[in-house]
């Protein structure tokens, strides 16, 4: 099955009003009508209503990086999906292993949220991942096949759904995985998702996230299971994510 590359940044606390960082995006991607590959940035929530303005009708499309599992309460500082979706939202990130580490996310509140996103009309990426202590030990398709079966709603489905395998070992430190071992997690990670969501897990994206960069991404998207990339550092600056976005095949 076909699946079009995603390419989604992930500016995380990062940006300001002055970066411009947006406008210069929109310019590049206005050059042509039918790229490729799908491109989104996920700003904070301060830059929500400014880079969906600044994107305008570019096809970049916007994406936020945590809701609630509510539409609406007694929750201060929390944001609803029904409002992501209100500021032009179609995608939100969720499940972000810095979520689960700093926050205490379990798999059972990304799930919940990932369902009131999808209630909402958003789409969810829902990010996987085992730490190096995890890893070394062997269980790292362990550790992915829990959190799917953990994270993902059933009735996902590849309209609705992107999952981004990101090792935490590997985010932020420049280390990576061997090409075939990406390939062994998105093909384990396809699998075990079709035993959650069916025959849809044959369109859902997955992306791969942890230290990708104009230097590897060419390759790492060339593997068979990998259908684009959950970008951090690299989202920051607009040449260097748009090169990773012209890698894909």
């Amino acid at each position: 099955m076909a699946r079009r590359p995603l390419i989604a940044g992930n500016w995380k606390m990062n940006g300001l009003l002055a970066d411009g960082l947006a406008a210069n995006l929109t310019g590049l991607m206005k050059g042509k009508p039918d790229w490729p590959f799908e491109m989104a940035v996920c700003p904070p929530f301060t830059l929500l209503q400014h880079v969906g303005k600044a994107i305008g009708d570019s096809a970049i499309a916007l994406g936020a990086q945590n809701c609630h599992t509510k539409e609406s309460g007694a929750h201060t500082g929390d944001i609803s999906p029904v409002m992501l979706k209100e500021l032009g939202c179609t995608y939100v990130i969720l499940g972000h292993s810095e979520r689960r580490t700093d926050h205490g996310e379990k798999d059972s509140l990304v799930k919940a949220k990932a369902m009131a996103a999808h209630k909402a009309g958003l789409k969810t990426i829902v990010c996987i991942g085992e730490t190096e202590a995890e890893r070394d030990a062997g269980k790292t398709l362990t550790v992915n096949q829990t959190q799917i079966k953990g994270s993902v709603p059933e009735g996902s489905s590849a309209a609705t759904l992107v999952i981004a395998y990101e090792p935490v070992w590997a985010i932020g430190t420049g280390r990576t995985p061997t090409n075939p071992e990406i390939q062994e997690v998105h093909a384990f990670i396809r699998k075990e998702l079709a035993a959650v969501i069916g025959s849809e897990a044959a369109g859902v994206r997955i992306l791969y996230g942890g230290s990708m960069k104009p230097g590897n991404a060419r390759e790492i998207m060339a593997l068979a299971d990998v259908d684009g990339g959950l970008i951090g550092g690299a989202s920051l600056k607009a040449e260097d994510f748009w090169a990773i976005a012209q890698s894909c095949p």
